[in-house]
């Protein structure tokens, strides 16, 4: 039996670790973030590219750092550090906001969200559709967070303060990278 996917908060996690990635600054600019996902991921060798969707996680964790993290705030700044291989992808975002304050909340929603797929009971599911705060805007639906989970296969962990996200993704046929505290 596959184990429950659910989002890390762990400062100590293994995932967290940047020492020696490749790192870039950027500003909070919702309108350059494909730009700059873009130049993540040309650190990434062809065979992991993905046809964008690499990229596209990529954008969506920057996009996220931006809107939920900095509000936008030109002013503040995202950092991203990155390691890649044939054999997997490891990306670690953080910003200079207060941090996803909901993020127990929103796991506990996406566990009853996919206890609702597993039993298909789609009636409750609507409950679940989407998982909106009192900040959150008509567009906001937790999303890229379901995504992530799927994507990253080798763990999603936040560190304590929840400003800080990092990634895994394993792409080799065997389990490939950091041992992870499940």
């Amino acid at each position: 039996m596959e184990t429950e996917k659910e989002i890390i908060i762990d400062d100590n996690n293994a995932l967290l670790q940047r020492e020696g990635y490749f790192f870039k600054e950027f500003p909070s600019d919702i309108r350059q973030v494909r730009f700059f996902s873009m130049l993540i991921v040309q650190k990434a060798p062809p065979e992991i590219k993905e046809i964008n969707l690499l990229e596209q996680q990529i954008s969506e964790l920057i996009k996220n750092a931006v809107r939920h993290g900095n509000k936008n705030d030109i002013n503040k700044k995202v950092r991203v550090w990155a390691d890649f291989s044939i054999d997997h992808a490891h990306v670690i975002v953080e910003d200079e906001g207060k941090g996803f304050q909901k993020l127990e909340e929103w796991n506990e929603f996406n566990k009853k969200r996919n206890e609702c797929f597993a039993s298909q009971n789609f009636e409750e599911m609507e409950k679940y559709f989407a998982f909106r705060t009192e900040e959150s805007n008509e567009n906001d639906g937790g999303n890229a967070l379901f995504a992530a989970l799927e994507y990253w296969d080798g763990g999603v962990v936040f560190n304590n303060k929840k400003n800080c996200i990092a990634v895994y993704k394993n792409f080799g046929k065997k389990k490939y990278g950091l041992e992870l505290n499940r």
